[in-house]
């Protein structure tokens, strides 16, 4: 049902998108005391190596690096959605599990397949370390919607 893995796809990005999204600017704030920088950064896409400098937020930069964050969220929560159709059932830990495979194949596309262009951007401004709590928040995000998703169990008397 391709209608349903859009569906659940948007649904599971939105909450990856969030989640890394706060990941982000709580790690541009603490290493360049800027909440904006890292969104501001992927903005280079479309303005250049300029974008990397930009600390403040608006909407030129801003909105815009977290419009195409948000994009790439989706666009990986439906590979994800897709990997893991069949997986309801599964224990919340393998569907982390998943989630956590899905985000490191994000993370090496991202920085070792990506044109220069096309990366992240936010690598240039913040350290391992964050990169690291960004794309474990980004996992997080992907399980959490589909474990919400499941359905209770039905206990009889």
């Amino acid at each position: 049902m391709p209608g349903q893995l859009w569906k659940r796809g948007l649904d599971s990005g939105n909450y990856a998108s969030i989640i890394s999204g706060v990941a982000l600017a709580l790690c541009g704030r603490v290493e360049n005391k800027s909440y904006a920088a890292p969104f501001n950064a992927i903005s280079h896409w479309v303005w250049g190596d300029d974008a990397f400098k930009h600390d403040e937020m608006d909407i030129r930069h801003t909105l815009l690096g977290y419009g195409i964050h948000h994009a790439s969220a989706v666009f990986w929560a439906l590979i994800y959605e897709q990997a893991t159709k069949q997986r309801f059932e599964e224990s919340a830990l393998k569907l982390y599990r998943d989630a956590a495979i899905i985000s490191l194949l994000a993370c090496i596309v991202d920085f070792q397949i990506t044109p220069s262009r096309f990366k992240p951007g936010f690598e240039k401004r913040l350290s391992n370390k964050a990169l690291v709590a960004v794309y474990g928040a980004f996992a997080l995000g992907l399980a959490w919607q589909k474990i919400s998703r499941r359905e209770a169990p039905i206990h009889t008397p």
